[in-house]
């Protein structure tokens, strides 16, 4: 499906019946990453995957891609399709993205999971390892993005995921310049949600991968603790859906998903 958000088309699929479960996927990846869930999820749920502006088959919407601003597109979409509350399931970036719906939107949500995803803000270094980023990709964005891929799984695992991550890398490869730089401008200005998860009423989940080079788990357990959420620990690096997809379905089943 496509629709117009901000004079932008943007590119959604909705499969299956009952409570909306909404995916959202991370920075250079889009919905293929939940091409083993969504059949199984859709048995008891109506699953909107939304492929985020300058990701998939989604233009892009503007210079900066703000975590607000795609929080914004995900309400329009429920608000299209006359969807007036959702659990959101959030990879990476799009745990960003739930953050902010969650307090914006908070009313609509009934559980939030965070799956490889940090409810912190970037700190100091990670804000200038941005910006080295965005000069990077200025000069050489297939290098950029060829290297980013990469550093999703651990170290000692590349040669397992090969293929994987071959298939990731085409995909990412197809993006622009300017989606990529937006959405890196997007994630470092995002802020620190910690005490809006905290206050959250609802069911949430972090899910943490142990081997996840991006977000370590110990950063997880750490922000667990202080937003009085439920760390899910599955043996993984930062691409859990796709690394350990049977431990990923069995965590749907404990939560209730599937």
């Amino acid at each position: 499906m496509v629709t117009q958000f901000k004079k932008t088309s943007i590119h959604y699929s909705i499969t299956g019946k009952g409570k909306c479960v909404v995916l959202l996927h991370g920075f250079l990846l889009n919905t293929k990453i939940w091409s083993g869930l969504i059949p199984l999820l859709s048995k008891k749920n109506k699953v909107l995957a939304i492929d985020l502006p300058g990701h998939g088959k989604s233009d892009c919407i503007d210079g900066i891609h703000s975590m607000e601003l795609l929080a914004n597109l995900v309400n329009f979409i429920l608000e299209e399709n006359n969807i007036t509350s959702a659990n959101l399931l959030g990879h990476s970036m799009g745990g960003y993205v739930s953050l902010a719906f969650l307090e914006k939107y908070n009313s609509k949500i009934n559980t939030i999971v965070l799956l490889n995803s940090t409810t912190e803000e970037d700190s100091l270094m990670r804000k200038k390892n941005r910006d080295r980023m965005l000069k990077i990709i200025n000069t050489n964005k297939n290098v950029f993005v060829r290297e980013a891929i990469r550093s999703l799984f651990p170290e000692k695992k590349l040669e397992v995921y090969k293929d994987l991550i071959e298939l990731l890398t085409e995909d990412a490869l197809k993006l622009s310049k300017q989606a990529i730089m937006a959405s890196i401008h997007g994630i470092k200005l995002r802020s620190d949600r910690t005490q809006i998860l905290k206050l959250f009423n609802g069911k949430k989940y972090i899910i943490s991968g142990v081997e996840d080079p991006i977000i370590p788990f110990s950063n997880s357990r750490k922000i667990a603790i202080d937003s009085d959420t439920e760390l899910i620990r599955v043996n993984s690096g930062h691409m859990s859906t796709n690394e350990n997809h049977h431990e990923i379905v069995e965590v749907m089943k404990q939560i209730g998903f599937i």
